[in-house]
């Protein structure tokens, strides 16, 4: 009998975390990287070391997949397009991470549907930049190719316009922000729908990425309810299967904006591994399979807390394991990478608690204590 087979462009940590759960069900997963050391190169049924954002390669990669999937939105959608005109499945749909690819077509798609998004202009290049200095202070993001904060800059005077990178952009007006929230949607084949609770997101300002996150977030039910409604109108607007993280930011006078989309497994949705009955990847693996939806209900409160790459590079130690694993409820989960870096995403904390002040305990605990460093010298030789 032939066992599905699910082919993965981009083998990284979220690749990891899906082979992890699929590893219960008798399905084989391939994963394409360009990294020979990618986290997943060793969990893989079949791991291929070569370019996701190659159309050949991935062709070739995919031929004999019943299902191809991404962990990653930067790669070739020509060959998902033809991969789907085979009639293989494909999620998500590549019509939806074309828009998704570039982040002025996402602007663009908010404003034609009707939902909520700060106030942007695209820009071409430095020199039109340079003519906006009224515009500022604002943010400036890069079209193609962002990811886990890189970028996105922040612009202040005309001044800091010579430091930015190359265009084109997205110049979006800065927004006061009382919380940034996430929802994170499932669709299926047949376009069924479930949601999971918005989740508050707490950044590290100079890494432009996720300290930690607390589901469900601390916010009224009407606006947990609107944030939901949000983010399912994105996804309905989008009509693509798989997972859809929506981010969005909720200003002091209570709107709520979509900040931008990820239409893959996602930071904000990785408590759920052990907080909720079904994880978000847990979730995919339904998507692709064709699969009834899980249940997305939580089922204590929980925290996340990112594991980041501090003190240079070089082989991974985890500093503080003890004193995080003695707190009840409390889950590590580690990436496989082979090389820290400062700011790079080693790992994740997750803990769950009955209620805020023990769960305000574990942050702060995991916090101090959990750090992600180069591998000493002194280290290596009494290992």
């Amino acid at each position: 009998m032939h066992k599905p087979i699910i082919a993965i462009l981009g083998g990284g940590q979220l690749g990891r975390m899906f082979i992890e759960n699929a590893l219960r069900y008798d399905v084989e997963v391939h994963v394409l990287d360009p990294d020979a050391q990618a986290p997943c190169a060793k969990l893989a049924h079949r791991f291929v070391h070569g370019p996701f954002n190659d159309h050949a390669t991935v062709m070739q990669f995919a031929a004999h997949a019943d299902v191809i999937g991404i962990e990653i939105e930067h790669v070739n959608v020509d060959a998902l397009e033809e991969l789907q005109r085979q009639g293989k499945v494909v999620v998500p749909d590549p019509r939806a991470l074309r828009v998704i690819q570039d982040k002025g077509l996402q602007k663009e798609f908010y404003r034609t549907n009707g939902i909520p998004t700060a106030p942007y202009r695209l820009v071409e290049d430095r020199a039109e930049l340079a003519t906006l200095a009224d515009r500022l202070p604002a943010f400036l993001k890069s079209r193609m190719g962002g990811y886990d904060g890189k970028g996105v800059m922040a612009l202040h005077t005309s001044s800091d316009v010579e430091s930015a990178f190359d265009g084109p952009y997205v110049l979006e007006e800065r927004t006061e922000i009382a919380l940034e929230l996430a929802v994170i949607v499932v669709r299926g084949l047949n376009g069924t729908t479930v949601a999971y609770d918005p989740v508050e997101m707490v950044f590290d300002p100079k890494l432009n990425l996720v300290d930690h996150l607390q589901a469900p977030a601390r916010i009224p039910p009407e606006v947990a309810s609107a944030a939901r409604t949000m983010a399912l109108k994105v996804a309905n607007a989008l009509d693509s299967p798989g997972l859809l993280a929506v981010e969005l930011f909720l200003t002091p006078d209570g709107q709520l904006l979509v900040n931008e989309c990820a239409p893959r497994a996602h930071n904000s949705g990785h408590h759920t591994i052990e907080a909720c009955a079904s994880s978000q990847f847990d979730q995919l693996l339904r998507v692709y399979m064709g699969w009834p939806l899980g249940d997305t209900t939580l089922r204590k409160l929980a925290a996340m807390v990112n594991l980041v790459g501090a003190g240079g590079t070089g082989a991974p130690v985890l500093k503080g394991a003890n004193d995080i694993l003695h707190l009840p409820d409390t889950f590590i989960h580690l990436y496989g990478k082979v090389e820290t870096r400062t700011g790079r995403k080693m790992g994740h904390v997750t803990v769950l608690a009955n209620d805020q002040s023990s769960l305000d305990q574990a942050i702060a605990v995991t916090k101090v204590h959990g750090r992600v460093v180069p591998l000493t010298a002194d280290e290596y030789f009494n290992a």
